[in-house]
């Protein structure tokens, strides 16, 4: 397992790789198919980084990626030491330390770019994803009440943030 920075040529297969965690997860944002995103579109984003400290981690296993963390720095300049974070990873690679991976070279990265606050939002029910964040040093800060409704329910969110020293 290889984790690294994003390079403008894995544009196309991280546009891949999020329509089929989006397809196979019911803890994303967007659902199967809501939105449409192409490599394009990353392309330009990706090749858009280095003027705030915005980047994506991706794992790569065999030449193919299988995860990836979106990393999105404040650009206000009193929000610029925080950023908030997207994680996935593909279903046939879920429990298998990926997650923990990334957040490992997550923290090494953010170090080296001066982030202090990093901070996501997880739905209430994915007590697998909120296991992972609490392991890697994330806290519950809050709640949003019916933040999304997801296969006709309402569910709650949870802000979580770890301080780096």
């Amino acid at each position: 397992m290889k984790i690294r920075e994003i390079t403008p040529s894995d544009s196309d297969n991280l546009a891949q790789l999020i329509v089929k965690v989006e397809k196979t997860s019911d803890f994303m944002l967007f659902e199967a198919g809501e939105r449409k995103i192409s490599g394009e579109q990353f392309r330009k984003r990706i090749e858009s980084f280095g003027q705030d400290a915005s980047t994506i981690l991706v794992a790569e296993q065999q030449g193919e990626l299988v995860g990836y963390l979106i990393v999105v720095a404040g650009n206000a300049n009193r929000a610029k030491h925080s950023a908030y974070l997207v994680i996935g990873i593909s279903a046939e690679h879920r429990g298998q330390g990926i997650g923990s991976q990334l957040f490992k070279q997550l923290n090494a990265w953010a170090k080296d770019h001066q982030l202090h606050r990093l901070e996501l939002t997880v739905m209430e029910s994915n007590s697998a994803g909120i296991a992972l964040y609490q392991k890697n040093g994330f806290e519950i800060e809050g709640i949003k009440k019916d933040s999304l409704f997801v296969n006709g329910q309402y569910e709650n969110e949870y802000y979580m943030a770890k301080l780096i020293g």
